[in-house]
């Protein structure tokens, strides 16, 4: 049956998967340098010096990978993002943090993400950048740092950007928002009541919060459509056809943030699904260059 006969649910799925294949076929690029932030083999960070000749240093991007915050998919498959964001002039940190165990729950897939390690792995990361930035990457200019994550790295940018309004008691908490220029936010898993409504890759949010015991305790401390307003320029580029964390996961944290008093801009890019924002072959990360580019410059 040709591919404009399948049903749209069979020519979604379709679709998607050549998106994943496409985006996930480049080999990965490998870093300037790599730098520990602690003492897990998952606790480090690429960095990538800019590839465009200036006299001034150049923004920091700091990014972070998704994959359902699932131990199989590492840091290694943003690589590509990360160089082409590089080639584009920006000097960019891509963060490694622990994600699921490696035992999987009984009759399923792996689990998504660590608690607490996950969320201490990731405050640890950006306590640890200025330092490690300054030693590794002395072209990085960090008064001028944008934070960018896709999926459920999409998610920890925009939780990294509030930890200022964590609870009070969070052992995340930090006093005072953190220097950045702004977050551009890759179809990130954004609202966990809506993701789960959906269920967004298998419950991953549920899982990652400890599942139904935890998952209301632990919300207010994890949920970036919980943490508003941060007082940092935020924009969520997202995909129409995306089928993975679809457009009402953005439109919910977007609609959360209007009702706590801030703008969260939400660019959406018709036929374009989840993976094609980080494909450097794809017109869509071109856009996002230019989200991070706004921001940054």
């Amino acid at each position: 049956m040709p591919d404009d006969a399948m049903p749209d649910d069979a020519a979604a799925v379709a679709r998607d998967a050549a998106e994943a294949e496409a985006a996930l076929s480049h080999p990965a690029v490998t870093p300037d340098a790599t730098a520990a932030y602690g003492e897990h083999p998952d606790q480090v960070v690429d960095f990538y010096e800019p590839r465009t000749a200036t006299d001034t240093p150049a923004p920091l991007v700091v990014a972070l990978h998704g994959g359902a915050w699932r131990a199989p998919y590492d840091r290694q498959h943003l690589s590509p993002f990360a160089g082409f964001l590089a080639r584009r002039g920006f000097a960019v940190a891509n963060v490694e943090y622990r994600r699921g165990g490696s035992i999987p729950a009984q009759g399923e897939g792996p689990v998504a993400g660590r608690w607490p390690e996950t969320f201490d792995d990731v405050a640890a990361a950006f306590d640890a950048l200025p330092a490690l930035a300054a030693r590794h990457l002395p072209a990085a200019d960090l008064r001028r740092t944008v934070v960018t994550g896709h999926s459920a790295g999409g998610h920890l940018a925009l939780w990294a950007a509030a930890r200022h309004v964590l609870p009070t008691g969070s052992p995340w908490r930090t006093d005072r928002p953190a220097p950045f220029r702004g977050v551009v936010a890759l179809a990130p898993i954004a609202d966990f009541r809506v993701a789960q409504e959906l269920g967004v890759c298998s419950d991953a949010p549920l899982q990652l919060l400890g599942g139904d015991a935890k998952f209301e305790e632990r919300l207010p401390h994890a949920d970036p459509a919980a943490l508003l307003p941060t007082g940092i320029a935020t924009t969520v580029v997202q995909g129409r056809t995306d089928i993975v964390v679809p457009q009402a996961v953005a439109e919910a944290y977007a609609d959360a943030a209007a009702k706590a008093g801030e703008v969260v801009g939400v660019t959406l890019l018709e036929e374009v699904g989840h993976f094609p924002l980080i494909d450097p072959a794809a017109d869509a990360c071109a856009v996002v260059a230019e989200e991070i580019a706004q921001l940054a410059f």
